[in-house]
């Protein structure tokens, strides 16, 4: 932590002297020294303390750098609350580690163990993580052709309409839609257990599988088809504990060309995303300007939160998930009737302390990173004697989080908790079985 520290107190003074570039990289450097530590230490490429670390931190760093005509010099208070967010979650998650009891070297704690428990080999998982994909894959397909036919439209074949995908939402079974995102995932479990004499099987999972990436395309939905794409890579790296540079090279090549077709099918063009992204420097490409747009503006919406916000929500906000999906909220409007405060209406992404600061103020930060980090450490813990297959979703899932970090309220989201109530239903299901 003291090379956060003197990081962060570089990067603040580097700031306020208008040396905004040295400000962001210094900061760059300390978030990808926190990741470096927790890998070397515990060999684990997706270690949920070194995710977060490296992308709050580095994507902070991006913003620092302040290369949008739209982002402004933040409040002292903003200063401090993303400082605490880093200290809480990685103290607490310390702490957490060294408060645990240590039995897990005598059942065999290691790395790159496929599944823990070879009980759990066979044709009986393999049938049991088949039913799950095709249950999933059936009931968001049967979802997104009714939010099709009530609306009367499908967002890829539309044209001219920037926030076409904004609209595609019916109340309650979009959540059903986007549950498609758990399916490649699953089958990377089914790929480990698979019986290549199963051909009829096999090919039936793949295409399922293969429906389930269609529907986000169907949708323009960029973020969900990066999330079950990042997941699945995620559910592989969690289990064998690595992953081989000519996959990622293949998987870029594939994802790059599909991001820039949803682009242009959700009418997305250069001119339209430089009138809303400002960039001081008019000339900068436009693959350069949206990521970075994309990951620091979120900062400077959390500082515009902090500057607007009149009274805190003591709670309300982060228990939306709540109010939505008892259906509360169509009851008693009230419930979420909540200003979202961002400087720019198109640019809506936030960080994952925005509502922990909406409802609590700097105590609400410090609590939410703290619970957070001992999560995360169980988590980390967990998975090293992991017997139940589906737990290693929940650990690709949290991951996704972790690394996510800078874009949004993800515990606050009721698409994060169906989610994992699915996942749960599946890991009861394949833990009966």
């Amino acid at each position: 932590m003291i090379i956060y520290l003197t990081g962060y107190i570089l990067c603040f003074v580097f700031t306020r002297l208008g040396w905004l570039l040295p400000s962001g990289l210094v900061l760059i450097f300390a978030g990808l020294y926190l990741y470096w530590k927790d890998y070397r230490a515990s060999g684990n490429l997706i270690h949920l303390r070194g995710l977060f670390c490296l992308f709050f931190v580095g994507g902070q760093g991006l913003s620092c750098m302040k290369l949008s005509l739209l982002q402004r010099e933040w409040s002292l208070v903003t200063w401090l609350c993303f400082f605490l967010a880093v200290v809480s979650f990685y103290l607490a998650f310390g702490l957490a580690e060294r408060l645990q009891v240590h039995p897990l070297a005598s059942k065999g704690e290691g790395r790159g163990r496929l599944f823990g428990e070879s009980r759990l080999r066979g044709k009986k998982c393999q049938g049991t993580l088949l039913k799950a994909i095709l249950a999933i894959t059936l009931a968001s397909l049967a979802a997104f052709v009714t939010e099709a036919l009530v609306l009367g439209y499908v967002p890829f074949f539309l044209r001219g309409v920037p926030h076409a995908y904004s609209y595609f939402h019916i109340s309650g079974l979009h959540y059903i839609t986007v549950s498609c995102v758990l399916v490649p995932s699953l089958y990377v479990l089914y790929v480990q257990n698979k019986d290549e004499r199963q051909k009829g099987r096999n090919a039936l999972a793949l295409l399922a599988t293969g429906t389930s990436l269609l529907i986000p395309v169907l949708c323009v939905s960029r973020f969900q088809l990066i999330f079950a794409v990042g997941m699945a890579v995620f559910t592989w790296i969690s289990i064998h504990r690595k992953i081989h540079f000519a996959y990622v090279a293949a998987l870029v090549c594939v994802m790059v060309p599909a991001y820039l077709i949803l682009s242009i099918a959700r009418s997305h063009d250069v001119a339209y995303l430089n009138s809303i992204f400002q960039m001081k420097e008019a000339s900068t490409p436009i693959f350069i300007t949206q990521p970075y747009m994309y990951i620091a503006h979120n900062y400077d919406n959390f500082d515009c939160l902090v500057a607007e916000l009149p009274r805190h929500s003591l709670g309300m906000r982060m228990l939306f998930p709540l109010w939505a999906l008892s259906g509360l909220k169509f009851l008693v409007p009230s419930l979420v009737d909540f200003t979202i405060y961002v400087n720019k209406t198109e640019l809506t992404t936030l960080t994952l302390i925005y509502d922990a600061y909406y409802d609590f103020g700097v105590v609400g930060v410090v609590l939410f990173c703290a619970l957070l980090g001992v999560l995360c450490c169980f988590m980390v813990r967990k998975i090293k004697v992991q017997k139940n297959p589906v737990g290693y979703v929940f650990y690709a899932q949290m991951a996704m989080y972790m690394m996510l970090s800078f874009f949004t309220t993800w515990f606050s989201n009721p698409a994060t908790w169906f989610y994992l109530v699915v996942t749960g239903m599946v890991y009861l299901y394949v833990e009966y079985r």
